[in-house]
C-alpha cells in the first residue's frame, strides 16, 4: 500500500492506494509523506540504453527494459531501425523472448516498433540507408517472429499506401514517418487507416502554407502522434503548436544506446553516434536519438508550463490507449500495478511494474 496525492481517471485524491499485481483498491483518506503517485509511463519508441542497442538481439531487449523501468517507464515498445532483413530478424528474434517473458526488474515489452525499412531515402535522417519497399508477405513474415505493434512508412512510396488497410487488419498501428510525401500523400494515407505520426516535425516533410507537407496533415487532421519533448528534437514554440493542434500527442524518448551513458561513441543499429552534451548525433552533426528518459520527459513538459496531471496522460493515459492497452497508463480498480512515486521534484523515488518494485539504483 502507498500514501499520497494519487492521480486517477477521475483526477486526483489524497489518500492510499493497494495493489498485488493489479490495483486492489484506492481509497480517500490521509495521504502520508506528501509523494506525489502516478501511473507508470508507457513509452513507444526505444531503441537501447546502458550501452545496448535494440539490434544487437539476444539480451539486448532485457537490458533495455530495465534500464528504463528505472525512470518510470512500466512498459514499452522494442524500436528497430532500418537494416538488412537478417538483422532484422535476429534483432526480432531477440525481442520476442522479452515480450513473452517480462526480466525481473525490468519494464513489460508489449511488442515492435518497426521504424524502418520502409521509409524514404530522402528522409532517412539517421536511419541506415537499407530501406525497401514493403509488402504484406514480409510485414507477415516478420510479425511471425514478434508482435508488431506500431510501423512507420513513408506513404507516398509506390506500393505503401495499398498496404496500408491490411497492416490494420492485422491490429498494426501504422504511423507515417521518414517521409517526404505532400500533404495528399498524408492524407490518402490516413484516409486508408494510417493512425499516427513517428517523432512529429522530425524526419518529414514539415509545415508550408503553400506546400503543406505531412506536419501539416498532423496538425490538421490527427488524433495521435507521438513528439520527442527533449527541447533538442523540438523548439518549444512548435510544441506548444503541436500540443494545441493534437488532441492525444504523446511524448517518446527515442532513447538510444547512449541513454544513461557517459559521452562517448556508441551504436544506432550499423551506424556510429556520439554522445555529447545531452544529445546524440552522427558524424555529420546530425541528430540521432536521443538519451530523453521518461521521467525526464514528465520535467520538460512541466517545465513548458504543462499541468502535472496533462503532462502525466501525454507520457502513460495516451500511449496506452493508443495500442489499446485499457490496463496500463492509469491508476484504476483492476489495472496493472504500474506506478511511479514522485518527490517534490518530480524525480522517482519509487516504481513498480505490475505490482514487482524496480531497484532505482
Amino acid at each position: 500500500m502507498l500514501q499520497g496525492r494519487i492521480f486517477t481517471p477521475g483526477g486526483w485524491i489524497n489518500g492510499s492506494i493497494a495493489f498485488d499485481q493489479r490495483i486492489t483498491s484506492i481509497t480517500e483518506g490521509p495521504s502520508g509523506e506528501g509523494l506525489t503517485i502516478i501511473p507508470g509511463f508507457v513509452d513507444l519508441h526505444v531503441h537501447g540504453a546502458s550501452g545496448v542497442d535494440i539490434m544487437e538481439g539476444g539480451e539486448a531487449g532485457a537490458v533495455v527494459a530495465r534500464s528504463h523501468a528505472r525512470h518510470g517507464t512500466t512498459a514499452l515498445l522494442g524500436t528497430t531501425l532500418t537494416a538488412k532483413e537478417d538483422s532484422i530478424r535476429h534483432a526480432l528474434q531477440g525481442l520476442a523472448g522479452v515480450i513473452a517473458h517480462r526480466p525481473q526488474h525490468g519494464a513489460r515489452m508489449l511488442g515492435v516498433h518497426l521504424e524502418g525499412p520502409f521509409l524514404n531515402r530522402r528522409r532517412l535522417g539517421a536511419q541506415p540507408p537499407d530501406v525497401v519497399t514493403g509488402s504484406r508477405a514480409l510485414v507477415e513474415s516478420y510479425h511471425a517472429i514478434a508482435p508488431i505493434r506500431v510501423l512507420t512508412m513513408a506513404p507516398e512510396v509506390t506500393g505503401h499506401l495499398e498496404l496500408i488497410p491490411h497492416l490494420k487488419d492485422m491490429g498494426i498501428r501504422v504511423q507515417i514517418g521518414h517521409s517526404a510525401g505532400s500533404y495528399d500523400d498524408g492524407v490518402a494515407a490516413m484516409r486508408a487507416g494510417a493512425a499516427g505520426f513517428t517523432h512529429l516535425f522530425n524526419g518529414m516533410s514539415g509545415m508550408s502554407h503553400k506546400e503543406p507537407g505531412m506536419v501539416d496533415v498532423a496538425m490538421a487532421h490527427a488524433e495521435y502522434a507521438e513528439i520527442i519533448p527533449d527541447l533538442l528534437h523540438v523548439h518549444p514554440g512548435a510544441m506548444r503548436a503541436a500540443l494545441r493542434a493534437i488532441p492525444r500527442l504523446y511524448g517518446v524518448t527515442d532513447a538510444t544506446s547512449a541513454t544513461g551513458m557517459p559521452d562517448g561513441e556508441y551504436a544506432l543499429g550499423t551506424q556510429r553516434v556520439f554522445k555529447c552534451m545531452g544529445c546524440v548525433r552522427l558524424a555529420t552533426g546530425s541528430l540521432a536519438g536521443s538519451v530523453l528518459t521518461m521521467d525526464q520527459a514528465l520535467r520538460n513538459f512541466v517545465g513548458l508550463g504543462m499541468d502535472l496531471a496533462e503532462a502525466s496522460q501525454r507520457l502513460s493515459l495516451f500511449p496506452a490507449d493508443y495500442l489499446g492497452e485499457s490496463q496500463r497508463g492509469r491508476l484504476a480498480l483492476g489495472a496493472w500495478a504500474d506506478i511511479v512515486v514522485l518527490d517534490k521534484s518530480l524525480h522517482p523515488v519509487a516504481v513498480f511494474v505490475e505490482g514487482e518494485p524496480v531497484p532505482l539504483s
